[in-house]
C-alpha cells in the first residue's frame, strides 16, 4: 500500500501582477499540520516597467512566512515595520487579532529588469492565540540553521526538528525543512518527524515506492513514513508539517479563524477601514465578494 495520501499538482493563481502556483488549501486537504496556505511565486522575470504591487490588505488568525529564492520584496505593515526581504531571509509576520501589510518591489529596483521567486506560507495560530497582539520578526539568512548530512544540505527555515531549532518564533509544534542534493541519495527521517507532513518538490525529483515525482508536485503523507524516499541528483525539496489543531479552521480571503463570527467581524472592520493603517501606504484592497 502506498504511503502517499495525496498528490497535489500546482494550480495557477494571481498575486499582485503575476501568477503563482497555489498548493494549499486543496479541496481534499485543507491543511497540513498548522500550515493552511502555500503559494509558489514564480520564477517570474519582470521587465523595467513591471513590478510587484500588493497594496495594504488585512490578516487575522495566522502567521505569514515569506522565503525568497530570487528577487526582493519591500514589506510594510501597520506596526510601522518597513523591511526589505532578500533571498534566504525569513519574514515572519503574526497577525493575531489583526494586521495590515503591503508587499512591493523596492524603489531602487522598480525601473530595472528583475526576477522574483519564492514561497509564501500561512501558518494558523492556536485557538488561544488567534486574538493575540500582532507581531513581526525578521531573520537574516545566516541566522537560519544549516547543516550537511550524508551529502544532503539541510536548512531549518522554521520550527524545531532533527535536533535543530530555527529562531523564528512559532506558536505551535511545526517544521519547515529545505533539503538539497547533488547526488542520488536515500533519505530516511520519518521517525524524527511528528504530526502531519508533506513534501513540495521545487527542483529535480524524488523516487518513492517505485514512483518518480517531479517539480511542482506536493505529496501529502498518510503517515510520516513518506519521509523515506530517494532524492535524485540536483534536487531541492521542502518538507513541512507539524501537530494538527483539534478545531476546524475557516478561511475567507486573508482571514483564518476558528469561528465564522471572527471572520465576519474582521470583514466588517476592513470594510469600515478600522484596521490600523500601513504608514506611508494609503492604497486599499476592497473586500472580495465571495461567501465564507
Amino acid at each position: 500500500m502506498s504511503n502517499i495520501k495525496l498528490i497535489i499538482e500546482e494550480r495557477p493563481s494571481d498575486i499582485g501582477n503575476f501568477m503563482v502556483g497555489r498548493l494549499l488549501p486543496f479541496r481534499e486537504k485543507r491543511m497540513v499540520g498548522p500550515f493552511s496556505f502555500i503559494d509558489h511565486m514564480g520564477p517570474t522575470l519582470m521587465s523595467d516597467y513591471q513590478n510587484l504591487d500588493i497594496p495594504p490588505h488585512p490578516h487575522i488568525g495566522l502567521s505569514t512566512l515569506t522565503y525568497l529564492f530570487e528577487g526582493s520584496i519591500m514589506h510594510k505593515d501597520s506596526l510601522g515595520t518597513e523591511v526589505e526581504v532578500k533571498p534566504g531571509q525569513v519574514n515572519w509576520m503574526t497577525s493575531g487579532k489583526g494586521i495590515a501589510h503591503s508587499e512591493r518591489t523596492p524603489a531602487y529596483l522598480r525601473h530595472t529588469n528583475k526576477m522574483l521567486h519564492g514561497l509564501q506560507i500561512w501558518v494558523a495560530l492556536p485557538k488561544d492565540l488567534e486574538q493575540m497582539e500582532p507581531e513581526f520578526f525578521h531573520a537574516d539568512a545566516d541566522e537560519i540553521p544549516t547543516w550537511e548530512e550524508n551529502g544532503i544540505q539541510y536548512k531549518l527555515v522554521a520550527g524545531e526538528v532533527l535536533g535543530h531549532k530555527s529562531p523564528i518564533p512559532v506558536y505551535s509544534p511545526l517544521y519547515l525543512l529545505e533539503l538539497k542534493s547533488t547526488a542520488k541519495t536515500n533519505i530516511k527521517i520519518g521517525d524524527q518527524l511528528f504530526g502531519e507532513s508533506a513534501i513540495y518538490i521545487l527542483e529535480g525529483g524524488i523516487e518513492s515506492e517505485g514512483n518518480t515525482f517531479t517539480p511542482k508536485q506536493l505529496l501529502v503523507a498518510k503517515e510520516n513514513s513518506l519521509c523515506e524516499f530517494t532524492m535524485l541528483e540536483n534536487t531541492s525539496i521542502y518538507i513541512f508539517g507539524g501537530e494538527p489543531f483539534p478545531e476546524e479552521r475557516f478561511i475567507y480571503w486573508n482571514f483564518v479563524a476558528t469561528s465564522k463570527e471572527l471572520i465576519e467581524a474582521a470583514k466588517t472592520r476592513w470594510l469600515h477601514q478600522e484596521f490600523e493603517p500601513v504608514p506611508g501606504d494609503t492604497d486599499f484592497v476592497p473586500l472580495p465578494e465571495r461567501r465564507l
